[in-house]
């Protein structure tokens, strides 16, 4: 049984392939068209996981699309229907473009596969569905409560669930417009950030602030927009917000009336109102995700949980999730927002569609360490030095091949002498973060780094934090994880007591962030964040041999078997994913160095 599963529509549409219950490829439509967060069908990623299967538009069995569209467009006018008049305007602009092509949207579906010479039958799992299929049949576990958390699918916003076997039972929903990723993103619009792409910032933008400061906010937040119930259910105050019936997230004057600011411009300034702000949304949400998390337990009685939800990429809430005990251990989609849902959509067809009976690997997970995505070939690699030799007009870049231990031993000396290097290495990477194929890598005892990367590579905020790889075997030595595994990059925990720097002032939760962010605070201070957190990538040699190979020979050479790991790319655009993308990025940054398979670029 071989199933397509496609999200798209909204934001990064993807791909997934399943053959036989093997998820063998997924990629995002963005990492071809080169769009960042590109909602468009997903042409590309699909002619990819069917070449990478080497298959056909007739070999497939079912394709999946990750939602209902008409219970989509109920949601729309019912949504109008209750708060007329207010929100006409909107109700103008969006019904007719639903009427022109979205109500057709199956027929665009069906026309689109059909020019892929596909004509399979094509089913629609529900939104949320997708998602928590997405979360647990991939996971290591043969029974789990499922959590799944976003801005709005359909209707559900929020959905507790059981897993069981090849079953998933929806337990508790929580429905539009009553959302926490709605939530989250109207902070992240007022903090001057962009919506659906800048939650991020706003989650590591909340460790600069302060309890004490922020404690206002958080009181107001919890008075007036939002009532939170002992079993993290919720009911927003929508005098508060416009998402329902406008094409704004916030209600302005009111938020300027009850915060006493107006909205933060983008790119300018970030003032400490806005630093609390961002503190208090972020400790509002791990409040509603622990009580949401231990009512998944109560209802379901499973020692295990697993998450999906765009929502589930807030991985210092995570880390508190893990933190509390109220699971063995959790799960986390690494493709957890609506990329993922194709995946999901493929597993919801096969097992509650098809009825087919699941394999569990226990201690295993069904995502090839995330590495699903398309590779490349000492060809490609070959043909991108040859247009160097014959191009103009770039600085002069050499090009020297290695063999894999004098390869990774070369890229260390780069490293311990300051330099950050492009890591481009086999399949690329499915979802948001890079791990370690895709990757821009430093040494992360470097205290300017984080500044060179942000301003220089990344060309981003300066505040913007960076994550570890570390050897799995040597988390525990640096890391607060007590064992457990974090190889999606979806878990943060502190930095240990012995590897902080402990003379800091008693004032320094009162310092202004840019002080805070460049005192020198850890051993490993380009991967600390000014709360002593880390976002960690646990690294094994099953996943990926070759970037295990590399932090081993850096522990060799140093003592520690820790890298700064950043995907490879620059502010506004996708993680790279060809050889030509590569050198692309590579040529417009201050990188110096890049390797691809053997090859080391370099220019001086």
């Amino acid at each position: 049984m071989i199933i397509l599963g496609i999200s798209a529509y909204y934001h990064n549409s993807a791909a997934a392939l399943l053959i036989d219950g093997e998820l063998v490829a997924a990629a995002q439509e963005e990492r071809f068209t080169r769009r960042k967060n590109d909602a468009s069908f997903p042409l590309h990623a699909i002619r990819y996981v069917m070449r990478e299967a080497a298959i056909d538009g007739a070999d497939l069995t079912y394709v999946a699309f990750y939602e209902k569209p008409f219970l989509k467009f109920d949601r729309l006018l019912e949504t109008y229907h209750a708060f007329a008049p207010r929100g006409f305007a909107g109700f103008v602009k969006s019904v007719p473009l639903w009427i022109k092509d979205k109500l057709y949207m199956k027929r665009n579906i069906r026309k689109a596969l059909s020019g892929l010479g596909i004509s399979a039958p094509l089913l629609f799992p529900e939104h949320h569905l997708s998602h928590a299929a997405s979360a647990f049949f991939p996971s290591p576990y043969k029974e789990a409560a499922i959590l799944t958390v976003d801005g709005i699918g359909e209707w559900a916003t929020t959905v507790i669930a059981r897993g069981d076997g090849p079953r998933i039972t929806f337990l508790k929903t929580l429905h539009f417009p009553h959302s926490l990723g709605l939530l989250y993103a109207a902070f992240t619009f007022y903090c001057g950030f962009k919506v659906n792409s800048g939650e991020y910032k706003l989650m590591g933008l909340a460790p600069y602030g302060n309890r004490e400061k922020a404690d206002r906010y958080i009181r107001l937040i919890k008075e007036c927009l939002v009532d939170i119930r002992p079993d993290g259910s919720f009911l927003l105050n929508m005098k508060y917000f416009d998402f329902a019936t406008a094409l704004r997230m916030t209600n302005v004057p009111e938020w300027k009336k009850l915060f006493g600011i107006a909205p933060r411009e983008p790119e300018s300034e970030i003032r400490p109102e806005y630093i609390e702000l961002a503190y208090a949304i972020q400790s509002v949400t791990e409040e509603i995700l622990l009580k949401l998390a231990a009512t998944a337990k109560r209802l379901t009685g499973c020692d295990y949980l697993v998450m999906a939800g765009g929502v589930a990429l807030n991985c210092v809430a995570n880390g508190k999730i893990r933190e509390s005990k109220l699971f063995a251990d959790t799960w986390i989609q690494p493709a957890a927002d609506d990329a993922g849902s194709a995946v999901g959509a493929a597993y919801a067809v096969r097992h509650l569609y098809a009825g087919k009976n699941r394999t569990v690997l226990p201690g295993k997970d069904s995502m090839s360490g995330g590495y699903l995505g398309p590779s490349f070939s000492e060809k490609e690699i070959l043909a991108v030095i040859r247009r160097i030799k014959m191009s103009t007009g770039y600085p002069p870049v050499q090009t020297a091949r290695y063999e894999n231990d004098e390869l990774y031993r070369a890229v260390t000396r780069l490293l311990v002498a300051g330099e950050a290097v492009g890591w481009c290495q086999g399949r690329m990477e499915f979802g948001p973060r890079a791990l370690g194929n895709r990757s821009i890598l430093a040494d992360p005892r470097n205290t300017e780094i984080q500044r060179t990367l942000n301003l220089s590579v990344k060309k981003r905020e300066s505040f913007r934090p960076f994550a570890p790889s570390v050897l799995a075997e040597e988390a525990d030595t640096y890391f607060t994880l007590a064992g457990a595994a974090s190889p999606y990059m979806l878990q943060v925990a502190q930095i240990k007591d012995d590897i902080k720097r402990k003379s800091l002032p008693p004032d320094y939760s009162e310092w202004e962030y840019l002080k805070k962010l460049y005192t020198p605070r850890s051993l490993l201070q380009a991967v600390t964040h000014v709360d002593f957190s880390a976002r960690i990538q646990t690294v094994i040699r099953e996943n990926n041999p070759r970037y295990y190979e590399l932090l081993s020979a850096f522990k060799r050479e140093t003592g520690y078997g820790v890298l700064v790991n950043t995907s490879f790319n620059v502010r506004g655009e996708p993680i790279v994913c060809t050889p030509s993308d590569a050198y692309a990025c590579f040529i417009h940054t201050d990188l110096k160095y890049m390797v691809m398979g053997n090859w080391l670029f370099s220019r001086h």
